[in-house]
């Protein structure tokens, strides 16, 4: 008879338990349906908040929660995948409420931008090439580098003015290399790299004023001719006055039907446009590719890099010399020392 009632009383004490967890559990689901399912405001404290640049959303979710904004971190993760505001929430300091439903907080932590309104902004230095712009646009975000290229890959000489100068069927790395104007561009919630690839290219057309089309017709040269031989001096020439002085000695080498020797064309094939290369040997210079100057006589097959004006205007509006070699001087400040001959190249080295 004891040990019946001892079982009777386990049973009692348990079932009691049960019901107890079963309420606390129900009390429990009900606080977290509430939470993903509400959409009152009530009465509150207002909370500062601070999302940090590259958050996930569960990591938001805990710091609300560590605010007592939210109880349930689940509850704000699921409600955000089925929400507008889906990877949508922005790095900042926001002030919330504790009387806000969740959709109220994602609400605040998704700030809209308007439309005309850029995001950031892209700077593309002088020098640089496709291959380095479309790296550059992957590092901040705006598009994959394979995006970008393919971008550059879709745009025809149909496309802009300047491109149909670029001989039919020359084998350049891009059509656009040398067009992709260097400066800052404002990048939009809309922008993609078609649309960026665009602007660069209209900003050239936009630079490249009928001042510098007529000078270059003096020169006998053509866009594709001035930006060529622009890109060159681009990459070799760090000192403002020296561009000129450079541009004079590619002109007077092309003159005397000279091997144009720029160490700059063999680095662009071998380190597929993005220069990373400190050094260039001997094997290098024997590189077969037609931008390889020290192969192949002339300009190189197309620009190995996108110039800026000042480059571009040096070549317009070269030096009158008699160089034809130069040297780096001061590897620190990127000067050179020009000289006529080549026994006085070799001397001044």
């Amino acid at each position: 008879m004891a040990k019946f009632l001892k079982f009777v009383i386990v049973i009692c004490i348990s079932a009691w338990l049960l019901l107890i967890t079963y309420d606390y559990v129900k009390d429990i689901y009900k606080a977290y349906q509430y939470e993903l399912t509400n959409t009152d405001t009530t009465a509150g404290t207002d909370v500062v908040v601070t999302i940090p640049s590259g958050a996930s959303a569960k990591k938001v979710a805990k710091i609300l929660k560590k605010k007592g904004l939210i109880e349930f971190e689940t509850a704000f993760v699921s409600r955000l995948q089925d929400s507008e505001y889906r990877g949508k929430l922005k790095a900042g300091t926001y002030t919330l409420n504790t009387g806000m439903n969740t959709l109220e907080m994602m609400e605040v932590l998704s700030p809209k931008q308007a439309a005309n309104e850029p995001i950031d902004t892209l700077v593309i230095p002088e020098g640089f090439t496709v291959d380095m712009i479309a790296t550059r646009c992957q590092k901040k975000g705006i598009c994959s580098k394979q995006e970008f290229i393919n971008a550059c890959n879709t745009i025809t000489s149909k496309d802009f003015w300047f491109l149909s100068d670029v001989p039919t069927g020359a084998n350049v790395r891009y059509l656009v290399e040398g067009y992709l104007f260097p400066a800052t561009y404002n990048i939009y919630e809309t922008t993609t790299a078609e649309s960026l690839v665009r602007d660069m290219l209209q900003a050239f057309s936009d630079y490249y004023k009928d001042e510098y089309k007529s000078q270059a017709e003096e020169l006998g040269l053509n866009t594709y001719q001035v930006v060529t031989m622009a890109a060159m001096i681009e990459r070799e020439c760090k000192v403002d006055e020296e561009r000129a002085l450079i541009a004079s000695v590619i002109n007077n080498r092309l003159a005397k039907d000279m091997l144009l020797q720029i160490d700059s064309t063999v680095v662009y094939p071998l380190s597929s446009g993005m220069y990373d290369r400190k050094s260039v040997s001997y094997n290098d210079l024997e590189t077969d590719s037609l931008y390889n100057t020290y192969k192949y006589k002339g300009l190189p097959v197309g620009p190995i890099c996108n110039p800026g004006l000042a480059c571009i205007k040096a070549v317009l509006y070269p030096e009158e010399t008699d160089y034809l070699y130069y040297h780096v001087d001061d590897a620190e400040k990127g000067t050179h020392i020009f000289t006529e001959t080549f026994e006085e190249h070799i001397e001044t080295q």
